[in-house]
């Protein structure tokens, strides 16, 4: 049974939505140590003693077109959670809205038992595709790389296609936040082969004081 409350906020989901500078090499090199061969796995280790093992994760589904009972893709993305041993602890839907997908996203990152965002929907070109612009502003960190390698990754099923997507990822208010577009084959393969990986080194690091 999954363990998150739910909240419809919208009538339903448009399904046609199309490290930091802390690496082990670039710690040893600003110390100014030369370290040798031996010393690499006592970096690594150091470089993750932060990471987070198991997550509390909000997933949010942003549509105008579906609800939370008709959620493929949002059902997705807490599947390959909770199979990685993360606990989803909020689940919403809101309208492709942009002050309600920023006024959801601004409250969620700020609950203490939420250590990620999830988002599903809305990163299109559309005009009603506003997830993009409406969390952006409340990233203080911004995570490229994420992007980017999504694309990489979605060009191998869907070749040029891809240019019509914007998938992104920040830090805000010290919590991991990731946009992805809104279809099942998007949501499940960016939280299967770049969240689960991830998102408990960056959401260590994010809140490391």
């Amino acid at each position: 049974m999954v363990d998150f409350q739910s909240r419809d906020t919208s009538r339903g989901f448009d399904d046609e939505d199309s490290p930091d500078d802390d690496s082990p090499a670039e710690d040893g090199h600003d110390e100014g140590h030369d370290h040798g061969e031996g010393d690499h796995s006592h970096d690594e280790d150091d470089h993750h003693a932060h990471d987070v093992e198991s997550l509390g994760a909000a997933v949010v589904t942003v549509s105008s077109s579906r609800s939370l009972s008709d959620d493929p893709s949002g059902d997705a993305v807490v599947a390959a959670l909770e199979d990685a041993g993360h606990t989803v602890v909020s689940r919403d839907l809101v309208n492709d809205d942009r002050d309600g997908v920023q006024g959801s996203l601004d409250a969620l990152v700020r609950r203490d038992d939420v250590d990620i965002v999830v988002t599903t929907g809305g990163t299109g070109v559309t005009p009603d595709d506003v997830t993009v612009e409406a969390i952006s502003p409340l990233f203080e960190k911004e995570l490229p790389g994420f992007g980017e390698l999504f694309r990489s990754l979605s060009f191998e099923e869907i070749g040029t296609k891809i240019v019509g997507t914007r998938a992104t990822a920040g830090v805000a208010d010290g919590v991991p936040v990731f946009c992805l577009p809104g279809s099942e084959n998007a949501a499940r393969l960016g939280t299967e082969e770049i969240i689960v990986e991830e998102a408990g080194h960056l959401a260590g690091l994010a809140s490391r004081e």
